[in-house]
């Protein structure tokens, strides 16, 4: 008797899915892990016959006994930029933002959305999570979740460039240097000569795009640098002191805040050391939480559009797990949006 591949206890197997498609159990493989080189209509026919005969893979959940459902189709999310650190990414509004648009996104195409804990990251539940493809929200360059999950051939979809794209590598993103640019023509165009750029925390794409649009600008138009490290237990904006207690000349007169807590951050440090915003400082934030909307004075934003980026990605990963391949391989772009208010306008201009 020939040797069947393991299945759920009492479950079909890989060699009952292959006779009722009249395929290979290679070909089975191939398609339940997303690997080998099938056409995407076998690959689509194999997974929802596999379905529909009530076929779990070892280790995704299966239980004992005759299955009279399927398990729930499932998309998995992880912020994975500080993987191992046990932070509360959700506190942060862009992935709040995120997270609830894509959850709405995969419901909407009956899928459930596991949204896993950024202290998880190492763990080997990577190797074992039953979902059917995965949202990476942030991957930072070496990360050891992506390695998993490509290990295991699951479907991935980023939110940010991964560090080490591959050919059919889909990923959701802004254009970091057209939106950096603007911000820095905006300021400059309300008076600032001397922009700091409040950036450096964490190894994504996000930040050394923003750091390297910054230098260009800057050089571009024979103006120094002026890099201030962020870090998020600086809630009053120590960084800064140095250079606004700095001579008039030299101290900067405009902050670009790449990350949602630095708007606040400048603030603090900017009271401390007298500096009126925008009299003597222009201040532009990227963030998505509407306080800044609400404070005095009110504080220009840059909205990356979390909501429709996440609807871009979920989509993207339905179709890549359906298919068995992107529909439109690279990057998916979302536009960003620079909203203006008091804190980049100075009176005297208006």
């Amino acid at each position: 008797m020939p040797t069947r591949a393991p299945g759920p206890s009492g479950g079909p197997t890989l060699a009952d899915i292959a006779r009722a498609a009249e395929v290979s159990t290679a070909t089975v493989s191939h398609a339940l892990n997303g690997t080998g080189r099938l056409g995407a209509g076998t690959r689509r026919r194999v997974r929802e016959l596999a379905a529909a005969l009530g076929y779990a893979a070892p280790g995704n959940g299966a239980r004992s006994g005759p299955r009279t459902r399927t398990r729930t189709r499932a998309l998995g999310l992880a912020v994975t930029t500080f993987e191992g650190f046990a932070w509360n990414f959700v506190e942060v509004a862009y992935y709040s933002r995120w997270l609830t648009a894509a959850t709405a996104a995969a419901h909407a195409r009956g899928y459930a959305l596991t949204t896993l804990p950024a202290e998880r990251g190492a763990e080997p539940l990577w190797h074992t999570l039953a979902v059917d493809g995965m949202l990476l929200l942030d991957s930072p360059a070496g990360d050891p979740v992506l390695r998993a999950l490509r290990a295991r051939g699951l479907p991935v979809v980023f939110d940010g460039r991964p560090d080490d794209p591959r050919p059919g590598d889909v990923w959701v993103d802004n254009d970091h240097t057209a939106t950096t640019r603007e911000v820095l023509d905006h300021l400059a165009e309300a008076g600032a000569r001397r922009i700091a750029l409040h950036c450096g925390y964490g190894r994504d794409f996000y930040s050394g795009a923003v750091t390297a649009a910054y230098g260009q600008w800057c050089a571009e138009r024979g103006r120094a640098p002026l890099l201030i490290p962020f870090d998020p237990a600086d809630t009053d904006g120590r960084a800064f002191d140095a250079a606004f207690a700095g001579p008039p000349g030299l101290r900067p007169d405009a902050v670009h805040a790449v990350y949602d807590p630095g708007g606040r951050q400048v603030l603090a440090a900017a009271a401390r050391h007298g500096l009126r915003i925008p009299d003597a400082l222009l201040l532009v934030c990227a963030s998505e939480d509407p306080a800044y909307a609400e404070g005095e004075p009110a504080v220009t934003t840059v909205t990356l559009d979390p909501g429709r980026s996440a609807e871009s990605a979920v989509s993207a990963l339905v179709s890549l797990v359906e298919s068995g391949q992107a529909e439109s391989p690279g990057q998916l772009t979302v536009p960003a949006g620079l909203r203006v208010r008091a804190s980049s306008r100075r009176p005297d201009m208006y």
